[in-house]
């Protein structure tokens, strides 16, 4: 049982959402306009705030129910922790669409929620404040995902939730190693920068 609920897990997280709104609204391939990028961030950049906000919300649920799945086939705290990095890796390479996905940062979103409220607030708050202040939404991801398992630890949850955090985290530092690169260089856009539309 624990093994079919990380199957459902990864199944789950592979439903695109940034890319079956872009093709039900613009009837485009996100992945080939603005960043490249199959997520919320990109798809605010290409479609709008409505679209950016619908994928951001979708992708989040998605990592909270394929988590409460696994609770209810297992009960296990480990199997449910781990539930979210298959979430997120079958969000980050979709079977359903060439394993071409996105950074699941949002996906994240509903994993820590479902961890815990509390880790998620502080997360939250401290990427918002980045964002805000920098207007680097990659800079507040990864600020994010760093706070993460900090605030788990001290919140003193189950053992398997800190060192799933771990692993997420990981998971985020890979997918934004061109973020990284161009922060270093001062080359990232900032959000509110027009994105290179293909859409005509």
């Amino acid at each position: 049982m624990v093994l079919l609920s990380w199957v459902i897990s990864y199944l789950i997280g592979s439903i695109s959402f940034s890319y079956l709104i872009a093709k039900k609204v613009a009837g485009i391939d996100i992945r080939s306009h603005g960043s490249g990028n199959a997520g919320a961030t990109n798809t605010l950049r290409v479609l709008g705030k409505g679209p950016g906000i619908a994928v951001l919300v979708l992708d989040a649920i998605k990592g909270l129910v394929a988590m409460g799945i696994t609770h209810l086939m297992t009960g296990d705290p480990t199997a449910y922790a781990v539930a979210g990095l298959f979430v997120i890796a079958g969000h980050n390479w979709p079977i359903y669409f060439g394993f071409r996905g996105g950074k699941g940062i949002a996906t994240t979103l509903g994993v820590v929620l479902g961890f815990s409220p509390l880790a998620f607030l502080i997360g939250a708050v401290l990427a918002v404040l980045v964002i805000a202040v920098t207007r680097y939404v990659s800079l507040g991801s990864m600020v994010l995902v760093t706070a993460i398992p900090v605030s788990l630890f001290f919140l003193d949850k189950p053992i398997a939730f800190f060192w799933t955090s771990l692993v997420i985290a990981i998971f985020a530092y890979v997918r934004h190693y061109n973020n990284i690169r161009n922060l270093l260089s001062g080359n990232e856009r900032k959000l509110g920068d027009k994105s290179q539309r293909k859409l005509g």
